[in-house]
């Protein structure tokens, strides 16, 4: 191969490489259930992320619910102390990545576990809002008792208009009040794309462009990435960059069941967030 041919091909490998996805997302509004006070940081990562990518493609009005710390009984596994942590830096990576990125001045980030009333009203009232020209879909990031609950309390003629999309039965089948089955039983569309993990749970120098990045607020993202990879209760973080529940929010960004991305990869993050950052740089 000569050298003309050479460089066409790292071209097009470059091209391909920072491609911006195509945003078209679905009818409706988006809600987030995550825990991140579990044994599984990851979420740290997973709300940095889905927040800046929801900013980053002018989405954020569509986000009406979010809530973290749905894991509602604490395990053996993560000590009094340690949940504590847990609830401050979830709190931290949903108010901080809001201020740096922007947006989302209407909305109230809850601590499920800590606001539980108030978490259960705020999603039911979303629910409630939804009809078949605007339907609601719910992420689920954890456990899936807050939306069984919000479901339980709202109007059971929306409940066909809800859709809750989940990457993994890990979350599906964790709960302490309802199981997926009961979950769907209400009537509910079960949205069901592949683990996440696979493309967004990597070795962490995938995201040196974002440690090293001139923009505070990529690397606030990092940062809240990282504070899960530096967590004491669990090990198998280490090493790895995590923010695969944000998967999701990529995948109904970019079209959810009208052909959105099912395997979403880091590359894909960073086009989109490097694009709002080069587009709205001061």
């Amino acid at each position: 191969m000569n050298k003309l041919a050479l460089l066409l091909l790292a071209i097009l490998i470059s091209t391909s490489l920072t491609a911006q996805p195509t945003i078209k997302p679905p009818k409706g509004r988006i809600a987030i259930v995550a825990d991140g006070n579990s044994p599984d940081p990851d979420d740290l990562g997973g709300t940095a992320v889905s927040l800046a990518l929801l900013r980053a493609t002018g989405l954020e009005n569509k986000l009406v619910h979010y809530s973290h710390s749905c894991d509602l009984v604490r395990v053996d596994r993560i000590s009094v102390a340690a949940e504590y942590e847990r609830h401050a830096m979830m709190q931290t990576a949903c108010d901080g990545t809001a201020r740096r990125w922007g947006g989302f001045g209407n909305l109230t980030f809850f601590d499920a576990k800590w606001q539980l009333d108030e978490t259960i009203k705020d999603l039911s009232k979303a629910i409630n809002n939804s009809s078949e020209a605007d339907p609601l879909w719910i992420i689920e990031a954890g456990e899936p008792d807050i939306i069984g609950f919000a479901l339980a309390a709202s109007k059971k003629e929306k409940h066909s208009f809800v859709k809750v999309v989940t990457h993994h039965p890990a979350n599906d089948d964790a709960g302490d009040f309802y199981t997926w089955q009961s979950i769907l039983d209400f009537g509910v569309e079960e949205v069901r794309i592949p683990d996440q993990n696979m493309n967004l749970k990597v070795d962490e120098s995938h995201w040196d462009w974002a440690k090293n990045h001139k923009d505070d607020s990529v690397k606030f993202v990092w940062l809240m990435g990282k504070l899960a990879e530096v967590d004491d209760v669990v090990k198998f973080q280490k090493g790895k960059w995590d923010c695969s529940d944000a998967g999701m929010v990529l995948y109904w960004i970019t079209g959810a069941t009208n052909n959105g991305i099912k395997l979403g990869t880091v590359e894909h993050v960073r086009s989109l967030l490097e694009n709002f950052i080069v587009n709205n740089s001061k």
